[in-house]
């Protein structure tokens, strides 16, 4: 029966990352708090957020509809966030001429193509043509995320997909803006179409992908909770798989909510921060409900009681237990930052 196997990628050894340049150290500063806490919302779903809007026929789902969902969940989350993640097809831009999306709140914007190529040795993320980290960071936006779909054990696509990895870091320390990566695991397999069997393997392989990837030029890692909550409620097991990330992790972790229900990603949230996670960007399990509200007016209401006051909630769980993100360089943001001398600017 199939397991994960052992990756015999050479990626770099996990340990104190390199001191952040000044561009990066402000783009994390306006994605968090004031105590370093990464509180934010993901709203940049495209295909997953039609297929909630009109289940019968997403395809059906218009342009204008779909920047109209994103206007409300912008207009009545946003504030109660540190940051929020959006797409440039439907979001990022349009929230910013509408003026939905207050000065307070800084943006995060998705570089990739929504779903992914299947190929023989796996999937394969694809960018959006005509994107680049140099418009994200013309347009005003504190960040890039990349969704990557990632088997360690798969050697021949793990590799392609790390490349994928270090062209966006490159391309993002170019322009001096933060990278942050979200690898999602997945079964390939016949054993693992068994959903049990699949969270068997889960922990291991989300603490492989983040010791691979981490070191790879990334400065946040968006992480998937390393358990299946369906098979596995011991909360010291929970506990240690999470602690087994943040050992990983070169860089600060936040959780994604990865569809579970909100008590679910509560529960996640209290105990990834208590084992180290700076935070999370969380989406459907803040709003999931609203898509399917087709009444603008009660949706725009739900968005406003109940998908605001679960970010609160979620805001103050990451503040009680939670990591600040400068943590893995030290006790301070100045222990990211490094010193600075008074002709920092001359080779800027």
């Amino acid at each position: 029966m199939p397991t994960a196997r052992s990756s015999t990628s050479e990626v770099p050894d996990a340990a104190v990352p390199p001191r952040l340049s000044v561009g990066k150290l402000r783009g994390l500063q306006q994605m968090a708090d004031v105590d370093g806490i990464l509180a934010m919302c993901a709203m940049d779903h495209r295909g997953s957020m039609q297929r909630l809007i009109r289940p019968e026929a997403p395809e059906a789902v218009e342009y204008k509809e779909m920047v109209e969902y994103k206007l409300d969940l912008t207009r009545a989350l946003a504030p109660h966030a540190t940051a929020v993640l959006l797409d440039p097809v439907y979001g990022a831009a349009q929230v910013i001429s509408a003026g939905a999306l207050p000065a307070s709140t800084s943006l995060l914007v998705s570089l990739e193509e929504t779903g992914y190529e299947a190929e023989a040795q796996g999937r394969v993320t694809t960018l959006l043509r005509g994107w680049t980290a140099e418009k994200i960071r013309r347009m005003g936006a504190s960040a890039v995320k990349v969704l990557l779909y990632y088997r360690p054990d798969l050697e021949e696509n793990a590799a392609r997909q790390r490349e994928v990895v270090r062209r966006v870091a490159e391309a993002c320390a170019a322009v001096d803006l933060p990278f942050l990566l979200e690898p999602i695991v997945y079964p390939v397999f016949e054993p693992e179409r068994d959903p049990a069997f699949f969270a068997s393997l889960k922990a291991e392989l989300v603490v492989r992908s983040a010791r691979d990837l981490t070191p790879l030029g990334i400065d946040v890692l968006k992480s998937e909770f390393p358990q299946d909550l369906r098979y596995q409620q011991d909360e010291g097991r929970l506990r240690e798989a999470c602690e087994r990330l943040d050992d990983a992790s070169r860089v600060p972790w936040i959780l994604l909510s990865a569809g579970v229900t909100f008590e679910q990603f509560e529960r996640q949230v209290e105990i990834a921060c208590r084992a180290g996670a700076s935070g999370f960007l969380g989406g459907r399990a803040v709003w999931e409900e609203a898509m399917r509200i087709p009444d603008g007016s009660d949706r725009r209401t739900w968005l406003s009681s109940v998908g605001a006051e679960r970010l609160r909630r979620l805001h103050g769980l990451a503040a009680e237990h939670g990591s600040p993100w400068w943590r893995k360089w030290g006790s301070s943001q100045a222990d990211a930052g490094g010193a600075i001398s008074g002709t920092w600017y001359h080779g800027y």
